[in-house]
């Protein structure tokens, strides 16, 4: 999506993906090597009952979903950070994964005229619609030249 196809208020949906233990494993095993992570066996005696991803593995799906939805094409070239990111449920192996990426808002620097700010918030759930991630991210944009007469922020 380019960045005029933004708006305060819409949201963008995104999946099913479908996490696989074998995803699991190699995502844990290469960044976030826990037991309760990488061994299947010792994390059925943890206080979630199994195997989990890792929030990161997590926050990576949902990195994917929404570069596939509305950022390949765009003119988005970075991220400044996140203003929160949360990790309300575990993703379990077998868990089918959806997004929901809501602008919360859109503008252009007043002060660099050529770069387009956007803040949204992704939410990603599961199959039991019970929420697995919550975070507000910023997004930039290169744009051209500000036409006159057009309104920045």
């Amino acid at each position: 999506m380019k960045f005029a196809e933004f708006h305060v208020g819409q949201v963008i949906e995104a999946g099913p993906y479908l996490v696989t233990e074998a995803e699991v494993l190699q995502f844990a095993k290469a960044y976030d090597p826990q037991w309760f992570h990488t061994d299947p066996d010792a994390a059925s005696g943890s206080p979630f009952g199994g195997l989990i991803a890792s929030g990161w593995h997590t926050a990576s799906i949902a990195m994917r979903l929404l570069t596939d939805a509305a950022l390949v094409g765009s003119e988005s070239f970075a991220s400044p950070g996140l203003a929160y990111l949360k990790w309300p449920n575990p993703v379990r192996p077998g868990d089918a994964l959806r997004l929901a990426a809501e602008v919360v808002e859109v503008r252009r620097s007043e002060k660099r005229p050529t770069l387009g700010i956007l803040r949204w918030q992704w939410r990603l759930f599961n199959q039991r619609k019970s929420m697995v991630l919550d975070l507000e991210a910023t997004s930039l944009f290169r744009l051209g030249p500000i036409e006159p007469g057009a309104a920045t922020a």
